[in-house]
């Protein structure tokens, strides 16, 4: 069989543990702030810490953008060069950004096989397919059957991403919500949960106040996609907000066999979109 790599994009918010373990690359998207400067979506925990600091202060938000096609082409060849047979990229779904676009063309310029896979996915959700990807690759999987599998369980809504934004302020800073909600929301502590729906979007679900409520209000949606009982293996996942992912996780363990849970980080671009004191969890259903 030939040697896989398998590229998964920053908003992956992978745990870094796991770029070694599971034999992976991660590109960065960018981080651009209104006076020009630009940053990678790197997984660098001092630089992630750094950033949650930077943007609770920004009065204006920066904006992201996907890795061009032509970074794309390089880590391909930097990839080929190392002695890779094939890669697999694993990106953010196509409805939050045009990732997948520039990882599909550059593509189509390597001679390298690339197999490239829209997760419908973002932040933690993402990493369980790499993983997924190694598990099928051992079970002596060639790399287009590893990509159908991926997707036929995607279909089936074998992972999940679910979480809540606490900082209303900073959706206001986003122009996401009215100025009057966002002097209620930070009045009243006020979270919002969301979730990713098969199509690849964020939803929101539903509002709670205080945190306890908020974490019963996470996991109540999880009971909506995967029955009481279920073996699951999970990914917590927050923006500067450890002890609320924690505060999930005990909720979670309530209701389900808990295989797995590390904890990540999110990175800056995912920050940069739902704001520093977000918590959630990435949810994989076994059985």
């Amino acid at each position: 069989m030939g040697k896989l790599k398998i590229i998964l994009d920053s908003t992956s918010d992978v745990p870094r543990d796991w770029i070694e373990k599971y034999d992976l690359a991660v590109i960065p998207l960018h981080v651009t702030w209104p006076d020009g400067t630009q940053e990678d979506d790197t997984r660098d925990l001092k630089e992630i810490e750094d950033f949650y600091r930077r943007i609770s202060q920004a009065k204006e938000l920066p904006k992201s953008s996907q890795p061009s096609v032509g970074e794309f082409e390089a880590l391909y060849r930097k990839i080929e060069q190392e002695g890779y047979d094939e890669i697999l990229v694993i990106c953010i779904s196509t409805k939050l950004s045009q990732t997948y676009n520039s990882a599909n063309l550059a593509a189509q310029q390597v001679k390298i096989p690339v197999y490239v896979v829209d997760s419908k996915l973002a932040s933690a959700a993402m990493p369980p397919l790499a993983r997924r990807a190694r598990e099928l690759e051992k079970e002596g999987l060639k790399t287009p059957e590893i990509v159908k599998v991926l997707n036929e369980e995607l279909a089936k809504g074998r992972y999940r991403a679910i979480f809540y934004v606490s900082n209303f302020d900073f959706l206001v800073k986003g122009g996401r919500v009215s100025r009057v909600q966002g002097f209620f929301g930070s009045l009243l502590n006020i979270y919002v949960g969301i979730w990713i729906d098969p199509e690849g979007r964020l939803i929101p679900f539903e509002k709670a106040r205080g945190k306890k409520r908020a974490s019963e209000m996470l996991v109540k949606k999880a009971l909506d996609l995967a029955k009481e009982g279920s073996t699951v293996r999970l990914i917590m996942v927050h923006a500067n907000a450890k002890e609320d992912a924690e505060m999930i996780l005990e909720e979670l363990k309530k209701h389900y066999k808990v295989l797995d849970a590390p904890f990540t980080e999110m990175g800056k671009v995912i920050t940069t979109h739902v704001g520093p004191g977000t918590a959630g969890f990435a949810l994989e259903v076994i059985e």
